[in-house]
């Protein structure tokens, strides 16, 4: 496992970008939960955000593809609208401890 970020970095209801071992990816927060996803769309393999670290709709209740609109599931990645639907992120398995959160790549 390798470590992500300390859990603070990632207040809840929240998104944040990051490079790892070359790989970029993406965390969300929600429910408490942390959810990991390789940073890019099903649909052109295009990274996701708009801005640095802007991977949430403006209700930050879906993952939103800044280039085409697409929204997913924050729990699943699942494409629920837009021209990927049915497909999904590519999610990166991930816990989480006292240390903070920890991904296997």
């Amino acid at each position: 496992m390798k470590f992500l970020c300390a859990s603070g970095d990632l207040p809840e209801a929240t998104s944040r970008g990051f490079h790892l071992e070359g790989q970029p990816l993406f965390a969300v927060r929600r429910a408490h939960q942390a959810y990991v996803y390789a940073n890019r769309c099903p649909h052109r393999g295009v990274a996701l955000e708009w801005q640095p670290d802007q991977f949430l709709d403006q209700s930050a209740s879906l993952i939103q593809c800044a280039t085409h609109g697409a929204l997913f599931l924050i729990e699943n990645g699942e494409c629920v609208a837009g021209p990927c639907a049915g497909e999904s992120l590519t999610a990166i398995p991930c816990r989480e401890d006292s240390q903070g959160i920890w991904v296997q790549l």
